[in-house]
């Protein structure tokens, strides 16, 4: 019972890692109608940002993440402003942003390894020590982990419902061209859109890396994780990525008392083949930010 105890709390920890990425995506899909394909991007150079400022500057890893987050979302504004903005602008959106996007992950994959290496990176716990919660030891790094997401995604939820940019940005995902007459700048909305969603992976490549260390080619599972999740709980609905997150880790979690931990790629597709069988909307089935 101790063994799926602390399974079943690993899963919740590493499920709200899955939501926080998948809530990015959410966001771009229900707003922008596109799948960003370099999403695990963001999360990899996060992880090297935080490489370089807290371990090699020896930064507070408070600051460096705040810094992290900044250069994060200056690097998401620029390519959706150099390279988003035009495709929205060309025929033939709905396959050129997967083109573009997967050239993009490639691309920023290519350029992380030419400056940085191809050699692993260790970041150490931010907060060390363990906790013990239903006679199951815990790291105070992932309780931390699980603090920073339930803080992100309340925040989150509280900002679209409210903040007069989460409204616009409701607003937009519903209907794009009332939403322009009622004098919402789109070109703006869809910016700081882009630049939230890079936050939201970057802040799950931040709080994982010291667990999963820090290389080029960090992103690609993250980003495959969370496509699944956005499937399984429904393209477009934000509570749907949360619980489907939520659901996914705690199921991988417990998988692993049966199976190995290389089984769980496989479990996590199995789970999103059988959505699209039985219920392929997913979850929620419809554009819910």
């Amino acid at each position: 019972m101790n063994l799926i105890t602390e399974q079943i709390i690993n899963g919740i920890i590493t499920g709200s890692m899955y939501a926080l990425m998948a809530s990015g995506l959410t966001l771009v899909w229900g707003t922008m109608n596109m799948l960003n394909l370099a999403h695990g991007e963001f999360y990899m150079l996060s992880g090297f940002f935080m490489f370089f400022l807290n371990v090699s500057s020896g930064l507070h890893w408070i600051v460096s993440a705040l810094i992290s987050l900044i250069l994060l979302f200056i690097v998401a504004v620029i390519i959706e402003k150099v390279m988003i903005e035009r495709l929205m602008k060309s025929p033939g959106f709905d396959e050129s942003h997967l083109i573009a996007t997967f050239g993009l992950s490639l691309f920023l994959q290519n350029l992380s390894l030419a400056l940085w290496g191809e050699k692993f990176k260790n970041i150490p716990y931010y907060i060390e020590g363990k906790m013990h919660i239903f006679n199951s030891s815990i790291s105070i790094h992932r309780i931390l982990i699980l603090i920073v997401a339930i803080l992100i995604i309340t925040l989150l939820g509280l900002f679209l419902k409210y903040g007069r940019f989460g409204r616009a940005l409701r607003a937009t995902s519903q209907e794009q061209f009332s939403a322009i007459i009622y004098g919402i700048n789109t070109k703006k909305t869809y910016m700081i859109t882009f630049g939230i969603s890079a936050i939201l992976a970057a802040i799950a490549g931040i709080m994982l890396s010291p667990i999963n260390s820090v290389n080029p080619w960090m992103g690609a599972d993250p980003l495959l994780k969370s496509l699944a999740v956005v499937v399984i709980g429904g393209l477009g609905s934000l509570a749907g990525a949360i619980i489907a997150g939520v659901s996914l880790g705690i199921i991988e979690g417990l998988s692993i008392l049966v199976f190995s931990s290389e089984w769980e790629n496989a479990i996590a597709f199995t789970l999103l083949i059988l959505f699209l069988w039985i219920k392929p909307t997913g979850i929620f089935g419809q554009k819910n930010i």
